[in-house]
């Protein structure tokens, strides 16, 4: 859609220092493009490093003028908030950047090209979560594939499923595995420039969308398929396309080590215990034998909220009660998880 040479800025307007914000910090963490700022007035004049202490030198400005000043060429929406609505206060630095020539990524459900299409000249509004007209239905066409195809499952939202994934396709990639990822959210798609808005497409037809993705990967060793939702969150019915679509033979289970709860708004709903959890993905996944059966091969942790001892302490734990290998990839690398999937 976009060359890597174009520079980005990140519109994050109150959302740098929360969750909501997880679009822009995917962008800062594996973007190919140059970017020259994030744009929140509450952090002005300081760093993303200085406002809330992640590991990158950017600045950060308050306006669309000041990232125009620094030559950005495309303004990412830089949140993913539940719901995926675009918020109306932000109709106004939208209008500003496709007005000055920027172009914008949108990961939010509403379509932009229909609500600001009018300001286009030169420049592009890319909709990111705009899916196909229709998706074929699945028929489980993956279990004919020869080739590891790992699914990331996770315990609740926002549980690390895309950071890990892209994490461990980077490292299979350095090793020359010829290893194939399937984004299946806008902040993968916007990244990989391809993938299926999973939450956006009909329900009857998600799992042949994803059927679809994998089938087209088919030519990879190893596929590594991003995950969506979780099996225990009430308002998610996503990992069961993915499971349908792509008939993994591998699962790794992402969770926040930190929470014994699932995050807002169903915190009163206790995260399950893992091993059982795992039982319960593998059998959800197999479907009593009569598909495709997956083995989980390891744990991805989130130890956002842990200190270092803690995070240690913590992985030590769940080593013990699962009998998988679990790391935090961010914080100590993916080494434990590269070697679990080339042994499996």
């Amino acid at each position: 859609m976009f060359e890597h040479h174009q520079k980005l800025a990140i519109f994050m307007e109150g959302a740098l220092d929360n969750d909501s914000g997880k679009m822009g910090f995917g962008l800062m963490r594996f973007s190919k493009h140059p970017i020259v700022c994030v744009i929140d007035s509450n952090y002005k004049r300081k760093s993303v490093s200085e406002a809330v202490g992640l590991p990158y030198s950017i600045p950060v400005v308050a306006t669309v003028d000041e990232a125009i000043q620094l030559e950005a060429e495309i303004m990412v929406l830089g949140i993913a908030p539940s719901g995926g609505r675009f918020p109306a206060e932000w109709d106004g630095p939208v209008s500003h950047a496709l007005e000055n020539g920027l172009s914008v990524i949108n990961g939010l459900h509403d379509d932009l090209n229909a609500r600001f299409g009018h300001l286009v000249k030169q420049n592009t509004i890319w909709d990111v979560r705009k899916p196909q007209h229709a998706y074929p239905i699945a028929t489980a066409k993956a279990t004919e594939l020869k080739n590891q195809r790992i699914l990331m499952v996770g315990t609740d939202m926002a549980a690390g499923k895309m950071t890990a994934g892209l994490e461990l396709y980077a490292a299979l990639r350095e090793k020359g595995v010829k290893v194939g990822f399937v984004p299946t959210g806008q902040i993968g798609i916007t990244l990989m420039g391809n993938g299926i808005p999973l939450d956006a497409i009909k329900v009857d037809q998600a799992a042949g969308a994803v059927e679809q993705a994998v089938l087209e990967q088919a030519h990879n060793d190893i596929i590594i398929i991003e995950g969506q939702g979780s099996l225990a969150h009430p308002g998610s019915t996503a990992t069961l396309p993915l499971m349908r679509g792509s008939q993994p033979t591998h699962l790794i289970m992402c969770h926040k080590a930190a929470y014994s709860h699932l995050r807002y708004p169903v915190s009163h709903i206790p995260i399950p215990p893992l091993d059982e959890f795992i039982q319960l993905n593998e059998a959800v996944a197999k479907v009593c034998g009569s598909q495709n059966t997956a083995k989980t091969i390891g744990i991805a942790l989130n130890t956002v909220g842990l200190n270092a001892s803690e995070a240690e302490k913590k992985m030590e734990e769940i080593e013990s009660s699962t009998k998988l290998p679990a790391t935090d990839v961010v914080r100590f690398g993916v080494e434990k998880l590269v070697n679990a999937i080339l042994k499996s």
